[in-house]
């Protein structure tokens, strides 16, 4: 890096939470070679130059970043509820699969349900009300249902349910969880106080999850189990948004296990004891005394034995092209997902001057049955986050988060910049840095 003498160009770098993020990003303006001076904070006085805000949403002067679009480059875009909150994210996509049924959100969204609710006896009038599907659906079949409060992260507040009278008990634990003002899950840590968060939503709980063992994948000089059992697991992507619009999938993804085999959930008839969550709960965040054991590169999964195994078949694997398969479903699907949004203009409002890193979350169901017009495998997407945990993917696989901070910096910090074209003649599908191009639209911002 130049001193603030010789630089060219200012980027403030601020991430008080988040040191490795704030390491990653300073090793990314450093790669590019460029006389950049970093400061934590914009200088009161610094010579005419391009000022790069590469900070966390909160240090960003967003004011700034629209007053002068030609000049500065933020890493946030300013309104992106639409994405970012899982209640305005649910209408987004409901909306646009309304308007087009061909999309494959329609097949990637599970079935999904808003509440506002602040005292479990409100419940009462909802069930003939906004809650009326539910009901009949709760009513008719053996499904399972997960809570989700609308705006919390890392797992806070999830909750399984399958009943009326378990959704009720639900809302009443917090409650009492909020009066005592202690969290009654010490094992998980995951109880919420409904007077905080008053928005949630209600989703389809996917009963055939794609089941792996990742101990199969030995790390840190561990051995291959002689038994495999399956585990749930989700992906975790990680997407970058920049301008409006290119979005962009890395395609070095990570699998993120639950910490105990998958088991079927089952009603508790006896009601004095919640469900246990860890078979079905694959957020890192509830498992930090796991370190990174359930962490894996969705590559590495490559040759693994589906679980269980049919009895009298031969054992399935997954392959090299059921990945690609989950791969492609997920560009699709981010694509469309990033359309809804757009059309979505007061909770998304992309900036030519600004880009983000979104941490997407997706399910893979599994179909064995072959015939039934049902894909092998179904992309779901669950939801999508602003600033990511990145510190949670653990020290072995570090270098992917290296690697993908010095492709933003490649993609969309250099040609601000050099004053370039960003991406000229990268083409959707195409894959540059690591990056593969889901979306490009040309959207007509407002000026000021």
């Amino acid at each position: 890096m130049h001193s603030p003498l010789t630089a060219q160009h200012v980027c403030v770098v601020s991430w008080p939470a988040a040191p490795l993020t704030d390491r990653l990003v300073r090793a990314s303006l450093n790669a590019l070679g460029l006389p950049i001076a970093i400061f934590t904070s914009i200088p009161q006085y610094f010579p005419p130059s391009k000022l790069v805000q590469w900070s966390s949403y909160d240090h960003i002067d967003h004011e700034l970043t629209h007053l002068h679009r030609q000049d500065v480059l933020a890493s946030s875009y300013t309104f992106r509820k639409a994405i970012i909150r899982k209640h305005f994210l649910s209408r987004c996509l409901l909306s646009y699969i309304t308007k087009h049924p061909t999309s494959p959100l329609k097949a990637a969204t599970p079935t999904t349900f808003e509440v506002e609710i602040s005292f479990a006896d409100e419940l009462d009038e909802m069930w003939s009300d906004d809650l009326w599907d539910l009901a009949q659906a709760l009513e008719s079949s053996h499904s399972w249902w997960i809570l989700k409060p609308g705006m919390s992260d890392r797992g806070m507040g999830i909750r399984l349910f399958n009943s009326k009278e378990s959704l009720q008990q639900i809302f009443e634990e917090f409650e009492l969880s909020d009066s005592e003002n202690e969290d009654t899950d010490t094992d998980l840590g995951t109880a919420v106080a409904t007077s905080q968060l008053r928005h949630f939503v209600i989703q389809e709980y996917i009963p055939n999850p794609l089941l792996l063992d990742p101990y199969e994948v030995p790390i840190d000089g561990s051995s291959r189990p002689s038994e495999l059992r399956g585990y749930k697991f989700h992906l975790r992507a990680y997407c970058l948004a920049s301008g409006a619009l290119r979005v962009y999938l890395y395609d070095r993804i990570l699998a993120l296990f639950s910490a105990v085999p998958y088991a079927t959930p089952v009603s508790n008839t006896e009601g004095d004891t919640p469900l246990d969550l860890t078979p079905h709960l694959t957020n890192t965040s509830l498992q930090t005394h796991k370190g990174e054991e359930g962490v894996r590169l969705f590559d590495e999964l490559v040759g693994c034995q589906i679980l269980p195994s049919v009895e009298g078949s031969e054992p399935a694997v997954f392959t090299a092209k059921d990945s690609a398969e989950v791969v492609l479903q997920m560009v699709e699907i981010l694509g469309d997902a990033f359309k809804a949004a757009i059309e979505n203009p007061v909770h998304f409002q992309p900036l030519p001057n600004a880009f983000e890193l979104y941490g997407i979350d997706f399910l893979v169901a599994y179909s064995a049955a072959p015939g039934t017009g049902v894909p092998k495998f179904q992309v779901k997407l669950l939801e999508m986050n602003a600033e990511p945990a990145i510190e949670l993917t653990g020290p072995r696989l570090t270098w992917i988060l290296e690697d993908l901070f010095i492709s933003i910096g490649k993609v969309t910090v250099e040609p601000f910049l050099r004053g370039i074209e960003e991406d000229g003649g990268w083409a959707v599908g195409e894959t540059r840095h690591h990056l593969i191009k889901a979306l490009d639209e040309e959207i007509r911002v407002v000026t000021r």
